[in-house]
């Protein structure tokens, strides 16, 4: 009887080890005990609003980076991102980035002012105070794009032309309509709050992921897959390149990683540094605690 009884509570024990570690986080076998390097996504609005999206900010609702409020406010941001002390700064702009440099260096010397932009306004005088050398461009193009220069791909471009005429961006449906107020809102955030109130709100997860959702309305729902087909070859496409523009840095276990994008972006780049194992995203808003 006793013998009996030390066999179930054997089979007890091992049933309940498995079932633990069936209940394990992957990240148990997927990461470990490694060292990751981290990932600070920065959202923001564009600084200098050259207006390339569809929804368009009127001059009067306009802020200006560079009046002497906005430039504390800018200050007061930079101190914010230092806590992550960044070793390695990537901003949305092209593979090429000697132009920041040369910039940055005609700065250092009085010889130019900074633009209005966000790569100058944050990523070049964070790069600066933080001591770095050097500024990584990690922006990309998508394939529907690469395709459209490639004379190889002459044949199906008008193709590509034909199925996606109806795709500008435009709608007057309802959630179209109510997308329109939200961004106003964001508007006026930015100009009734300080910067960094600004930036906390539009990098909470939920402002990111109903952000991602105006990619999924209006035009998306044209014919039975222009919306899917485009979005994917374009959009999603583009963030994906994106990614893998980062993946491919020079990146050490120890680095720390501010990439600092347009908001629309976050959406899939999050999704992305969520998912993968190689590294570890800190939330905007987790810094200082």
């Amino acid at each position: 009887m006793k013998m009996r009884y030390l066999f179930f509570s054997l089979i007890l024990t091992l049933c309940f080890s498995v079932t633990t570690q069936a209940q394990s986080s992957p990240d148990s076998i997927l990461v470990g005990d490694r060292d990751l390097p981290q990932i600070l996504l920065v959202g923001t609005f564009h600084f200098s609003y050259p207006n390339l999206d569809a929804h368009k900010i009127a001059e009067e609702d306009q802020i200006d980076v560079k009046s002497q409020e906005k430039q504390a406010e800018v200050r007061a941001l930079l101190d914010y991102l230092a806590q992550f002390k960044p070793t390695k700064i990537v901003v949305e702009s092209g593979e090429n980035t000697g132009y920041l440099m040369r910039r940055y260096e005609r700065w250092l010397k009085g010889e130019e002012e900074l633009k209005r932009n966000e790569r100058d306004q944050i990523g070049i005088r964070l790069m600066h105070r933080m001591g770095l050398d050097t500024i990584y461009g990690c922006d990309a193009g998508s394939i529907l794009q690469d395709m459209g220069e490639d004379e190889r791909f002459a044949s199906v471009v008008p193709i590509f032309e034909e199925m996606f005429a109806d795709y500008d961006w435009q709608s007057d449906d309802l959630f179209d309509k109510l997308y329109n107020e939200f961004y106003d809102y964001e508007t006026y955030l930015e100009k009734e709050l300080p910067l960094l109130e600004v930036f906390k709100y539009m990098n909470r997860d939920d402002v990111i992921r109903r952000g991602h959702g105006a990619y999924l309305i209006g035009d998306f729902t044209l014919g039975e897959n222009i919306g899917p087909d485009f979005l994917s070859m374009y959009w999603y496409n583009r963030n994906l390149r994106t990614f893998r523009k980062i993946q491919k840095l020079d990146i050490q276990p120890d680095d720390r990683i501010l990439v600092l994008f347009g908001a629309g972006h976050l959406g899939i780049l999050q999704q992305q540094f969520e998912a993968t194992p190689e590294f570890e995203l800190v939330k905007f808003g987790d810094l200082g605690e």
